[in-house]
């Protein structure tokens, strides 16, 4: 059995997920612009951490020009991707962030990172003094019918890694335990909103509408089909 940090150093994550979910950046990145646009935060520096393709940073530097971008990942076959970016003046690095970074940063992206962690709170802790303000992206596979039906959460374990499971107060427990102070946090509609859609997420979702209309806290908990998105201070702001 190979450990968790085998799946993106080895071919079988990429064999998994050829397109290592492009078509999701634009979607992730406007979530990532209008919450720092709403808590007024102009970043001068960002680094996206697991940031697999590029895609988000290269979509957010239409939004901050000036900005100077960094993206860490650990997967050899994201490489390959970055070279299509050069002219964006992304500083691509292939290695891992806590042994080999040595800058601050005024912002740090999560995005879909810490459900795929083997210790997130070790990972979380060393990581909070590394910038003024985090931004998460965490889905959230625990839910009432993805517990009964088990299939989804085995399925997220085998095709995308995810080893840590969460509901929205597990996420944001964890967050605060690790030395952050949330900001806001807020769902994304993943499952009405994400470019991704299945049939048998749009047959779910006459339900989700349906139930999250008479309560949104319950439908989640029940039905899932939601991930949130998590703004935070480090322990160093």
């Amino acid at each position: 059995m190979s450990l968790p940090i085998e799946r993106y150093t080895s071919k079988s994550y990429f064999v998994n997920n050829p397109t290592w979910d492009i078509e999701d950046s634009p979607w992730k990145a406007n979530f990532v612009t209008n919450i720092l646009h709403f808590n007024g935060i102009l970043p001068r520096s960002i680094c996206d951490i697991g940031c697999g393709a590029g895609a988000v940073l290269v979509t957010l530097r239409g939004e901050y020009p000036d900005a100077e971008l960094y993206g860490y990942d650990m997967a050899p076959d994201v490489s390959a991707f970055w070279l299509q970016h050069k002219q964006e003046k992304i500083n691509f690095f292939l290695f891992d962030f806590l042994g080999h970074n040595v800058k601050t940063y005024d912002v740090i992206l999560l995005l879909d990172v810490i459900e795929h962690i083997s210790d997130p709170f070790h990972f979380l802790e060393n990581l909070s003094d590394k910038a003024k303000y985090f931004v998460f992206h965490i889905p959230l596979d625990l839910s009432v019918i993805n517990i009964l039906r088990e299939k989804p959460i085995l399925n997220a374990r085998k095709k995308t890694g995810h080893i840590n499971y969460f509901t929205k107060s597990i996420a944001l427990s964890l967050i605060e335990e690790c030395g952050f102070k949330i900001v806001e946090w807020r769902y994304s509609r993943a499952s009405f909103t994400a470019p991704k859609k299945g049939f048998k997420t749009q047959i779910a979702n006459i339900s989700r509408r349906f139930l999250c209309a008479i309560n949104k806290e319950l439908g989640v908990k029940v039905l899932g089909g939601e991930t949130l998105f998590v703004l935070a201070q480090g322990s160093n702001p």
